[in-house]
């Protein structure tokens, strides 16, 4: 069976993720964050992940320390240190830039080097 995996759908996990860490949201379903809902465009998914990177961006602008955990808007949740979470988020973005680079390759062919 496919995996139903898309490039709108890695773009909405990206969004969801930047969402949980970043700015403490809840996510009980983490497979269904893979889709898009039905009802969205490439143009509404788009917007929620750069409106989300911006306002992750804002939390972050306003952290001097790595070590210290993420202010959260809820502080009975447990956050990570800032550092933690930035790696995180650079190892998320880069292993699903990966996932699209190889759905890319099966729709074109073309390989990089």
């Amino acid at each position: 069976m496919p995996s139903g995996t898309n490039l709108l759908g890695l773009l909405n996990h990206l969004a969801f993720v930047e969402r949980s860490i970043f700015l403490g949201d809840d996510v009980t379903d983490w497979q269904a964050t893979f889709q898009a809902a039905p009802a969205d465009s490439v143009a509404d998914v788009v917007a929620l992940y750069h409106e989300t990177v911006e306002r992750a961006d804002d939390v972050l602008d306003r952290c001097t320390d790595l070590g210290a955990p993420l202010p959260r808007p809820r502080p009975d949740r447990p956050a990570p240190s800032i550092r933690w979470a930035l790696t995180h988020m650079i190892e998320e973005t880069g292993r699903h830039a990966g996932h699209a680079d190889i759905l890319r390759e099966l729709i074109d062919g073309a390989t990089g080097r």
